[in-house]
């Protein structure tokens, strides 16, 4: 299977939350620290580097300025150093509630502290010396066993999450990450939490919250009584094993999650490679080789459709269109043209794709009609979790309101409907739209909202009125904004 971008793994970005819930802050002013704020913003995120020497040392990189957390001998913080010297050297020392002490190595004291009076010059270890780690990426991603070289996945037979799958492809392979009480929940795409004895259990109980580890920019999830999930068996079940150290067995890297989506003809049936090389909509049921990984070039905002059988949709002679690219160039790049509910596709010959009399894909057609249009189906996101420029999307506490601006997230549920989506949330009710542009979270009745996947990883979400929903400045979710850029665009 060709990378070509397909198998990204993600950076582990995070912010440190004190014990006041402050988030860990470097400022661009002094490159001082402090800890005074209140959200996960570019400022408050964090990289962790392992230490050029062998020993058990880190280093703490701001990701918003590109320097080292530094301690001098006399305590005094900051976030200066371009190269990281022997003061940037820290020791990571998970507690038993799940939190980190930082140690300076070379000087034996502590990192902590409250707003702008932060220092590494604590003897012991106290509540102002204990860090919660907050991951900051997106927490929908996939789980690749570092030993086994095989992604986790739901196995609804079995009743189990197993590492035995060669690629992420379908539903199943979607995890979710939830971060509560200081911990991590896995929840698989059926919305369920794994325990650490492998059971999949309805509900966030202590057994299923995990402590985060990172060892040489893995992660390594401990559970409630110091033991690590591990592939185990042959099956690859994931549960807790006997080590209470992270070995290789033990260590997990996340990857992206592209989305994974099918594609209905005007002829309501699939688009599939099924029956051979050439891409055709001939199938009734929507299994793998319906399934296609949809990629966006960030450039130039064409996407690209890669089968289940390892091919890349391609143009070819006299406009067929068939899954036999092994790379990404410019007869593999499709054009999306949104048409309400509906999208056409242009290749790179100008000519948009159509379905022609014996179900087979081409692309000859000069205008769209309904031979070109086609539904497409977005099938590993039953569960979504977004994100603005300014932060995840919530409930907002006492209201039937969403904000857009929070460092925690909701998970909501999608619903397809014809070419749309239905959202739901907590306590079981749907999104809609009300007046002057607000939208709620609380309604009895359904409304249609369509997605419109226009850079990678966001998309751009359209109400019935026809407005794009954006983060308004009130850190409120609006359906008024008139193009789908900025503050419209959503990572999911």
């Amino acid at each position: 299977m060709p990378t070509n971008g397909l198998h990204q793994v993600l950076k582990i970005q995070f912010g440190l939350v004190n014990d006041t819930d402050r988030y860990l802050t470097a400022e661009s002013f002094g490159f001082k620290v402090n800890a005074s704020a209140p959200s996960l913003k570019r400022k408050q995120t964090w990289v962790l580097e392992p230490d050029p020497g062998q020993g058990s040392a880190v280093l703490l990189r701001s990701s918003h300025l590109g320097r080292y957390l530094s301690a001098e001998e006399d305590g005094r913080v900051a976030c200066q150093a371009e190269q990281p010297g022997r003061d940037c050297r820290f020791l990571v020392l998970p507690q038993p509630d799940g939190r980190w002490a930082l140690q300076s190595e070379p000087h034996g004291r502590f990192f902590g502290g409250t707003e702008d009076q932060l220092s590494c010059f604590a003897t012991a270890i106290s509540p102002a010396e204990l860090w919660t780690v907050h991951l900051a990426i997106h927490p929908q991603a996939h789980l690749l066993s570092v030993s086994r070289r095989r992604y986790v996945h739901l196995c609804p037979r079995e009743d189990e999450m197993a590492a035995d799958g060669d690629k992420p492809w379908g539903v199943d392979a979607l995890l979710t990450l939830i971060f509560r009480s200081r911990r991590y929940c896995l929840k698989s795409c059926d919305s369920r939490y794994l325990r650490s004895d492998g059971r999949l259990v309805w509900e966030p109980e202590p057994r299923a919250c995990y402590t985060l580890e990172f060892k040489a920019g893995k992660l390594a999830f401990k559970d409630c009584d110091g033991r690590y999930l591990a592939p185990v068996g042959p099956a690859g079940t994931l549960k807790a094993g006997r080590n209470t150290r992270p070995g290789k067995d033990e260590l997990f890297d996340l990857e992206e999650s592209h989305p994974q989506v099918v594609l209905v003809a005007a002829n309501h049936r699939y688009v599939s490679v099924r029956q051979g090389v050439n891409v055709s909509a001939n199938q009734d049921d929507e299994l793998d080789h319906e399934t296609f990984l949809m990629q966006i070039d960030q450039e130039t905002k064409k996407c690209t459709f890669y089968s289940s059988t390892g091919g890349y949709w391609t143009l070819v002679t006299h406009g067929g269109i068939q899954a036999t690219a092994t790379q990404v160039s410019a007869n593999t790049m499709f054009e999306m043209e949104w048409r309400g509910r509906r999208v056409a596709l242009k290749a790179s010959n100008g000519r948009y794709v159509c379905m022609k009399k014996n179900g087979q894909l081409a692309a000859i057609s000069d205008f769209v009609g309904p031979d070109e249009e086609f539904t497409l189906k977005l099938i590993n996101r039953p569960i979504l979790v977004l994100r603005s420029l300014d932060g995840f999307v919530c409930h907002r506490r006492g209201s039937n309101q969403l904000d857009t601006n929070r460092s925690v997230y909701d998970v909501f549920h999608l619903r397809f409907s014809d070419g749309a989506y239905q959202i739901r949330g907590r306590g079981g009710g749907f999104w809609y739209t009300g007046s002057h542009g607000s939208v709620c979270s609380d309604g009895e009745r359904p409304e249609d909202f369509v997605f419109e996947f226009r850079e990678r990883g966001r998309l751009a979400i359209r109400a019935r009125s026809g407005k794009y929903l954006r983060g308004g400045a009130s850190g409120l979710l609006r359906a008024d904004a008139d193009a789908p850029a900025g503050t419209a665009l959503w990572e999911y």
